[in-house]
């Protein structure tokens, strides 16, 4: 069901709790390339999904490790989806939960949060166990302290979720009167199935989604739409 902006405004400020479930839409106003568009971080590669592998993590350390690197923004700054996604905890139940790895929810003040997919600036060591600022690895993926191999603290391709975030999702969305999903095209899975525990579903995106009915669509740039909302 197609809304306006206006409509869209009026549903998420009618809403006692609010659910955002986020992707790489939300950060790409950040100066952070998505993964998936032609002009993301994949454009080119021929196989972009194992270069984010468990299997290249483990059989190639120095090929992942390459290519994670490119992925860190540390410069980037939260834009103003981040900022108002925030501020609205100051008025109702906000929960955040994200596909994004780069850590901009959290530099937002968003509390209640799930990093779905992990972060990239939480990273430990794979021999040892201890963490390891990710300033660190950044120069050098060998643990200085034990020679193990760093790594970042997110969900790669070949690998599962945790218990803990799987529930702590649903949960999120179930509790919510409104899931607003922004800046994702929900086609991964399971992410893309937290939407099945919503009450009410509000989609905000660029492009128009093959989504059921029942669910608010709005067409239109998200910082657009956040610009707008009080």
């Amino acid at each position: 069901m197609k809304v306006s902006i206006e409509q869209a405004i009026a549903t998420v400020t009618a809403a006692s709790s609010v659910t955002f479930l986020t992707g790489a839409g939300v950060s790409t106003p950040s100066g952070i390339p998505d993964y998936r568009s032609l002009k993301g971080v994949y454009q080119g590669l021929a196989q972009p999904e194992y270069l984010l592998s468990h299997d290249c993590l483990e059989n190639e350390p120095e090929t992942f490790y390459q290519f994670v690197k490119h992925l860190y923004h540390p410069q980037a700054q939260p834009n103003i989806i981040h900022q108002k996604m925030a501020a609205l905890q100051t008025k109702k139940t906000v929960s955040v939960v994200s596909q994004n790895i780069d850590g901009l929810h959290e530099k937002a003040g968003s509390h209640q949060r799930i990093d779905f997919h992990g972060s990239l600036y939480n990273c430990y060591c794979r021999k040892c166990g201890n963490p390891v600022p990710w300033q660190a690895y950044l120069q050098d993926w060998h643990h200085a302290g034990c020679d193990g191999q760093i790594r970042p603290a997110i969900v790669l391709y070949g690998e599962g979720f945790t218990d803990e975030t799987i529930e702590g999702a649903i949960q999120a969305v179930a509790q919510a009167d409104l899931t607003v999903v922004v800046g994702t095209s929900l086609q991964v899975y399971p992410f893309a199935g937290l939407v099945d525990y919503s009450q009410q579903v509000l989609v905000i995106n660029k492009e128009p989604l093959a989504i059921p009915n029942e669910y608010g669509m709005l067409t239109a740039a998200a910082e657009t739409f956040f610009q707008k909302i009080e």
